[in-house]
């Protein structure tokens, strides 16, 4: 399947996720696509939007190669096997961390806004991507999610790799993800419009989900 752009591939999603429209969900989207797809299931599940920030941490001269992620609140995981494998410079892997989280910690205020961060204690927070390829932010916002108390965390997206779903599902109470390919060269493939977002245009979707609450 191509979506033929984000809104609409939330919109699909939510198809999937209605079950949870009685559970108190929580709809939080990766920023900054995964905000177009997620304020549509929020929309169809009559729930709250909020972000995460999550950012790559990046391997010394290759940023695009993960070597672990991190959240703004500081939860941090690490791409354990690669990192048997690599000799990282002394004190490079701390100086990456407290980098990428203090860039995931000022993204956040700014996407949010003057809207304070919604609690997760004793609701269903459902994680939100416009596509996932290795996992690795995406397991650093579950695990960032858990620390939040929620009584369940699922995770939706409208493709992952399916080792990737397979890697992820005991982490969640649920996995949902419109396709599954073997393998996945790039997220874009799957979508006639995957044009990128303005932090401005996210921070509008967040402020419309919460007038529609608010009345």
């Amino acid at each position: 399947m191509v979506f033929a752009d984000r809104s609409q591939a939330g919109k699909l999603l939510a198809r999937h996720l209605a079950c949870y429209q009685d559970r108190s969900p929580v709809v939080l989207g990766l920023p900054r696509g995964g905000v177009a797809v997620a304020a549509e299931v929020a929309l169809a599940l009559g729930a709250p939007l909020d972000v995460i920030v999550a950012r790559k941490l990046g391997f010394p001269g290759n940023p695009e190669l993960a070597i672990g992620a991190v959240t703004a609140r500081g939860t941090r995981v690490l791409n354990e096997a690669l990192l048997r494998q690599v000799l990282l410079p002394p004190g490079f892997l701390g100086q990456e961390t407290e980098r990428q989280r203090q860039d995931a910690e000022q993204r956040e205020r700014l996407l949010r806004a003057a809207h304070p961060a919604i609690s997760l204690q004793g609701r269903t927070a459902i994680l939100v991507d416009d596509g996932i390829a290795t996992g690795m932010t995406a397991l650093a916002a579950i695990h960032d999610l858990w620390a939040q108390r929620p009584q369940a965390v699922v995770l939706a997206t409208p493709v992952a790799p399916l080792r990737t779903v397979e890697r992820l599902h005991p982490e969640v109470d649920a996995i949902v993800s419109l396709e599954t390919p073997e393998d996945l060269s790039s997220i874009g493939q799957f979508y006639e419009d995957f044009s990128q977002l303005t932090d401005e245009r996210v921070t509008e979707m967040l402020t419309a989900n919460r007038r529609v609450a608010q009345d």
